[in-house]
């Protein structure tokens, strides 16, 4: 069994923690810009903020066996190959930085509009308001959402082993439904588990304490 569940579970990391980081790069600046290009705001571009978020609504909407399908040719461009773990890390990143973004967005507009206004008073640009006051002030936030991300992500990588994505989905669909080893799936859906609660509790304390040291 742990010939088979070992492998699985580096693969599943494998996916989680790349395209944990591919989608922070791309869906952090973009939740970034959300916030600042609103009306009113410290970069205020409506129109650019509109668009921008329609993007985003559209991509999030995308189911993402379909967004999987789609990204295929841009995996091949990119690795070379449509399918397997490393492949699985382009649709995974596109299907996360949406709602990276979105959390991120949230997370930013917490943030206590005095602040905000006290640092534009004192001459701040907008650039060093977004590294000094906005970033620092809501880092409990951007850390549970980062949590958030990657609960997700493990979801999504799930999903991918149905169409060759490998990790621990592909190990319980593969045993599980074609070969009929309940006890293969079994321990692919309690190894899942372990791994999202493991996540979740280490988001949780990393986020506690960032708050205690503020």
């Amino acid at each position: 069994m742990a010939e088979l569940v070992i492998p699985s579970l580096l693969e599943t990391l494998y996916m989680v923690f790349f395209s944990t980081v591919f989608s922070l790069l791309l869906g952090f600046p973009l939740g970034i810009l959300l916030v600042i290009t609103e009306k009113d705001n410290i970069w205020q571009k409506p129109t650019f903020n509109k668009i921008l978020g329609s993007i985003i609504n559209v991509m999030r909407s995308i189911p993402f066996i379909i967004l999987m399908i789609l990204a295929f040719p841009i995996s091949k461009l990119i690795v070379g190959t449509k399918i397997g773990t490393t492949a699985t890390i382009v649709p995974l990143s596109l299907a996360a930085a949406p709602f990276v973004a979105r959390v991120m967005e949230g997370s930013l507009k917490e943030i206590d509009r005095g602040v905000i206004e006290s640092s534009l008073a004192m001459g701040a640009t907008v650039q060093q308001i977004v590294g000094k006051v906005l970033i620092p002030e809501s880092l409990p936030s951007i850390v549970s959402g980062v949590t958030l991300t990657i609960i997700n992500l493990i979801g999504y990588s799930a999903m991918a082993g149905a169409i060759g994505g490998g990790g621990l989905g592909d190990l319980a669909i593969r045993f599980g439904l074609y070969k009929w080893q309940k006890d293969v799936m079994f321990v692919a859906l309690v190894v899942i588990i372990i791994l999202v609660q493991g996540v979740q509790l280490l988001g949780n304390y990393i986020s506690l304490k960032i708050n205690k040291n503020k």
